[in-house]
């Protein structure tokens, strides 16, 4: 008990660095010359709050062949890039981050293998060009889907260029398109992070779907400023993404027996609501031993149930798209 108590102390100070630094490291920002947000009216709140926001809810009256819920297992390619992005050059960080590649990817599509579910695998383009055998690995299979993350996993909203922005997001497709065979469809925000160009271009570049917002647990349709852009969102949170639990802490603390219960009881009520779980994980920090052994169990829980689809996010939105006619929930 006492080590569990440890454990979780850890845990919750984790979490609290995390909230407080943020996940790029930033300080959050504080005091009141510091809160815009304060002399603005109504009007200009609401075009912030609904630039982007949430539209049709496209939760299906049911899944394929009568299943009870769909699940999306995906991976955040990272590897070294956000360290390449900032400059941060030190031995630790680059191999930490090529760590992803060299062992966590392959150790990670063993265990898809071992359980015949596919994954979709969201890489920015930079960590496809510096370790090109990933995406064969990936390929290999042939269920396995390949999305854009960005080019260099840059920070959009630092970056607040709209030409900049969009002469990246051209190259990630392209360089993703030339070296899979294939246009990919969907598009996760690097940090999960838009600016407020980057819904716009997303629909612009005709994605079919887009898995970086938090605004519900289960399929929805982007609006842009009150209009429907046509983009299905497949939504992710922070509660089923490893990052917060491992990405701010060195070693094996907190221990994948504390986060392996909460990712198993976020499944279990989306499953009693027959609903949608997208589960997000990065090969750097989850392709560990331990975290793939934890990660095994998971998948085993989810595989007792009847009526479980394991599905790529691009299979999912496809048949979200198919459906033409939604339940409203």
């Amino acid at each position: 008990m006492r080590r569990v108590a440890i454990c979780a102390a850890v845990a919750i100070a984790c979490a609290f660095v995390y909230e407080s630094v943020g996940v790029l490291g930033q300080q959050q920002p504080a005091g009141a010359s510091q809160q815009p947000g304060t002399k603005l009216a109504l009007d200009e709140l609401k075009k912030q709050m609904f630039h982007v926001s949430a539209g049709k809810r496209l939760k299906p009256a049911s899944w394929p062949n009568g299943a009870r819920v769909a699940v999306a297992l995906s991976f955040d390619v990272d590897n070294a890039t956000t360290s390449l992005r900032s400059g941060d050059l030190g031995s630790e960080p680059l191999s930490r981050g090529e760590y992803g590649a060299v062992d966590g990817l392959p150790r990670i599509l063993r265990l898809l293998a071992k359980h015949n579910v596919p994954a979709s695998f969201y890489i920015p383009a930079v960590s496809a060009l510096l370790h090109p055998q990933m995406i064969q690995l990936i390929q290999d299979p042939g269920k396995h889907e390949i999305g854009v993350h960005g080019w260099i996993h840059e920070d959009l909203p630092a970056l607040n260029d709209a030409a900049e922005e969009q002469r990246m997001l051209t190259q990630s497709i392209d360089s993703l398109t030339k070296a899979t065979g294939k246009k990919p469809v969907g598009y996760r925000a690097p940090s999960w992070h838009f600016s407020r160009f980057t819904m716009k271009q997303i629909k612009d570049a005709g994605f079919l779907y887009d898995s970086s917002l938090m605004a519900s647990d289960d399929a929805y349709e982007i609006q842009i400023d009150g209009q429907p852009s046509g983009v299905i969102e497949l939504p992710i949170e922070r509660i089923v993404d490893d990052a917060p639990y491992y990405g701010a802490a060195s070693g094996s603390l907190p221990s994948p027996a504390l986060v392996e219960p909460i990712w198993e009881s976020e499944f279990d009520v989306a499953y009693d609501e027959r609903g949608l779980y997208v589960l997000t994980m990065h090969p750097h920090i989850s392709g560990h031993r331990s975290r793939v052994a934890w990660l095994d169990k998971l998948i085993a829980h989810m595989k007792s149930k009847p009526g479980v689809w394991f599905a790529t996010e691009e299979e999912i939105a496809r048949y979200l798209k198919d459906q033409g006619s939604t339940k409203s929930q």
